[in-house]
């Protein structure tokens, strides 16, 4: 369990990064009033990020 509270932890720090990036601001819970747009531009920046973080770790 405790791995599992570890990974939800680094994703929503990586998701609070990406909004940041982007300019979007997100509030603790829920984020529902946020437009389609919003959501999508935090999502590609966190696969964007993920990426390189892959990327990373491969190279060495």
């Amino acid at each position: 369990m405790a791995k599992n509270n570890q990974a939800k932890a680094a994703l929503e720090k990586v998701k609070m990064e990406a909004a940041n990036e982007v300019g979007v601001t997100l509030k603790q819970g829920d984020n529902g009033d946020l437009t389609s747009r919003q959501a999508g531009s935090i999502g590609g920046q966190m696969v964007k990020k993920m990426v390189e973080s892959y990327e990373n770790s491969i190279k060495g």
